[in-house]
């Protein structure tokens, strides 16, 4: 394969090409663990690339386990051409099979066709993504759980579509409810707007009432849990999370988030600071059903054992990316750890 490698689009690339596909990029790879996201740059791309094109049937939608099975089925659909010479569309829908030897031969030779691959979680060893990095034909699109700044745009963007604004304190209180799932996020965004519409103005009561992504809030209550060292409870929303569809590796992310944010607050206290007041002054805001769960981990660990319970849950966040099978188990037993705990303090008014 000739040229230089070339790496996943950058974040600023992202939108403008799933606006106007690059056709000197006919090989597409949209995978992430952010369903959700990844389906929502599906569509994208899709829209883009079928919007001048009249032929039904131009989309054929193929299995990543068949073509690993029969490679050359790969190869006669991305060489059919459409009907009345429209530009044909092979969506593969990635499974447990590598299917990036069927891949190589159209990377070597690009097809007219519109090649685009969805997929879940893939580490950077992995044979298809390592494929489609290396080759000059194909973009490379991650899709990972929204950060701050992305959230932001989002509702930014939905409220402005919609004739909106949003107070201050609302905004704050929506950003910590949204950005497990980008789908989950959206729909939850629409349903504000929707309820909001003709108000012109949203209001902090107007979140509460309406934005309950039960993702995000699960995820909080089960990380939340195991700091302050409710062990059945962090279990119970464990298993909530995991069935609102978080991944692993965005739990165990969260949690290192959150120790470290516990750890900084924990040198506040040692300072001298009031625990009390060190929770109210935290920036980013602590919001205000957290803050019990936050005093009540303050009371239990000191900054040594925070310190350790970071390197721990790196090393574990590293050790479910590593073993996909076994990353549901990694994150019970950090949970577990955390809740556990290591040095306690007697008391929080001794601090």
């Amino acid at each position: 394969m000739g040229g230089s490698p070339v790496v996943a689009l950058r974040a600023g690339e992202i939108d403008s090409f799933l606006a106007r596909p690059d056709p000197r990029r006919p090989v597409v790879l949209i995978y992430g663990p952010d369903a959700g996201l990844v389906s929502e740059r599906i569509t994208a791309v899709l829209a883009a690339a079928a919007s001048d094109n009249s032929d039904p049937f131009a989309i054929v939608a193929l299995e990543g386990d068949a073509i690993a099975s029969d490679p050359g089925l790969l190869q006669d659909e991305a060489r059919t051409f459409g009907l009345f010479g429209s530009r044909r569309i092979v969506r593969i829908r990635a499974g447990s099979r590598n299917c990036a030897p069927a891949l190589e031969a159209l990377l070597d030779d690009p097809p007219q066709a519109l090649i685009l691959i969805e997929a879940g979680e893939l580490r950077p060893t992995s044979p298809l993504r390592s494929l489609c990095e290396k080759s000059p034909v194909a973009a490379v699109i991650p899709c990972y759980a929204d950060n701050e700044r992305d959230v932001m745009r989002l509702i930014e963007r939905t409220l402005k579509d919609a004739g909106l604004t949003i107070e201050p304190d609302a905004r704050e209180e929506l950003m910590g409810l949204l950005g497990a799932d980008r789908l989950a996020s959206r729909a939850e965004l629409d349903k504000l707007a929707l309820y909001a519409q003709g108000e012109g103005r949203i209001g902090l009561e107007d979140v509460e009432a309406i934005i309950a992504d039960a993702s995000a809030l699960v995820l909080d209550d089960a990380i939340d849990a195991a700091a302050a060292g409710e062990r059945e409870a962090a279990l119970v929303a464990l298993r909530k999370a995991r069935a609102a569809g978080v991944s692993a590796t965005s739990i165990l992310s969260a949690a290192i988030r959150h120790v470290v944010n516990l750890h900084r607050l924990r040198l506040s206290v040692d300072r001298g600071g009031k625990p009390a007041d060190v929770i109210e002054g935290a920036r980013p805001k602590i919001f205000f059903r957290r803050k019990a769960a936050f005093e009540r981990a303050l009371a239990r660990l000191d900054a040594a054992a925070l310190e350790g319970t970071i390197v721990s849950l790196s090393l574990a966040n590293l050790e479910a990316r590593r073993n996909f099978t076994l990353a549901d188990a990694i994150v019970e037993r950090a949970l577990l750890n955390l809740a556990r705990g290591a040095r306690s303090r007697p008391s929080m008014s001794s601090a």
